[in-house]
């Protein structure tokens, strides 16, 4: 393979480390950009082979202004901070159900955000929408780099982002609310998706339904007052909140690389590169991995695996390409829900519903 030349003038930017500048010319066998999961497991596979690599990363700020270093979401503001703060959650309630086991704990128990924050910190593109007031909220973001209690929070959404944060706060004895449009947790089984969310309910988080925000504006108490629509009773409501999170969903940053320039085609309305089987762009020299390549699951293993196996094809003489069928996921929710394969929806879709069965298995555990 014929080595990539790069000229150029680029920047490393990070969480407090400031900003280097260099330019000249550079000639690399793997030119990776975006040092997320994918990219950094590309890339270090394709050093293992000898190959001379290079990454360029770069965060776009939040509204609010967070950002961080390499890792990607997952290990900044996804899957590893979730999970911490899911398993805080969890600890609450075990504390709270102790009792019953023979564990003398005064309650109530008080959480200490503060604190939760400090264990976090040694251990580890949004979408913004156009409405009025919207830059007052916060996104997924920043809720994991808040050093203060967000304190009653509307989460506005209802992906897997938006219910798994709404969960640890509400776990975590905030006042908790999320506004949905539509449908929970879209692209999962319906059916599941609504275990999920009554699930939430009946411990405390609520849940308002078919309705979407119209502005926000800040009172003079500081607190963020919420007018929305309600579409199912055509009325505007209205509640104050002390913290408003967005969580509509990530829009990928290819608008700004000009890859219609180097024959990289787009999907039209996702943003997302185009990919065939083995990864391969429209253009012969360029691959896309990860959560940027259209029609890919948005999980960090896969992303992983994917990342190895290119390197492995671009370098080792390997043939064996990814597998997305069937790719196991979990959602971390306070009712935890696994899956793997079809969405009953996706499968009546496939294969007609005359062509399907449906059934369920109900488990139930006792302590004898």
């Amino acid at each position: 393979m014929a080595a990539l030349r790069l000229w150029s003038r680029f920047r490393w930017w990070g969480r407090g480390r400031g900003v280097r500048g260099l330019s000249g010319k550079y000639e690399y066998d793997l030119l990776v950009i975006g040092g997320g999961s994918g990219g950094l497991a590309c890339s270090k596979e394709a050093a293992q082979y000898g190959r001379k690599v290079a990454v360029l990363d770069f965060v776009k700020p939040s509204p609010k202004g967070t950002t961080w270093g390499l890792g990607g979401t997952c290990v900044n503001v996804g899957c590893i901070p979730k999970k911490l703060m899911h398993h805080a959650a969890l600890l609450g309630g075990a504390i709270k159900d102790a009792k019953n086991y023979g564990w003398d704990i005064p309650l109530p128990v008080h959480h200490d955000w503060i604190e939760l924050m400090c264990a976090f910190n040694q251990i580890l593109d949004i979408k913004e929408p156009s409405i009025p007031g919207a830059e007052l909220g916060i996104s997924s973001d920043d809720i994991f780099w808040l050093q203060d209690s967000p304190g009653k929070t509307l989460v506005i959404g209802a992906s897997y982002v938006a219910l798994e944060c709404a969960g640890f706060l509400t776990g975590v004895g905030l006042d908790t609310s999320i506004m949905v449009r539509s449908i929970p947790l879209r692209g999962f089984d319906q059916q599941m998706a609504h275990l999920v969310t009554d699930h939430m309910a009946s411990y405390g988080t609520r849940i308002f339904w078919k309705c979407i925000p119209i502005k926000i504006e800040k009172l003079d108490s500081g607190k963020l007052q919420v007018i929305w629509k309600n579409l199912e009773l055509n009325v505007e409501e209205r509640e104050s909140f002390d913290t408003v999170m967005w969580a509509i969903g990530r829009a990928p940053e290819t608008g700004d690389l000009c890859l219609d320039k180097a024959g990289v085609q787009i999907h039209p309305e996702t943003g997302k590169i185009i990919v065939g089987a083995n990864e391969e762009t429209s253009a012969s020299h360029i691959y896309a991995i990860g959560d940027l390549a259209e029609g890919r699951p948005e999980l960090t293993p896969t992303a992983i695996k994917a990342g190895k196996l290119l390197a492995h094809r671009l370098f080792g003489n390997s043939t064996e390409l990814m597998d997305y069928d069937n790719v196991a996921t979990t959602v971390f929710t306070p009712l935890e829900y696994g899956c793997v394969g079809l969405s009953e929806e996706e499968a009546v879709q496939r294969h007609g519903e005359d062509n399907i069965e449906v059934g369920s298995i109900e488990a139930y555990f006792s302590v004898s």
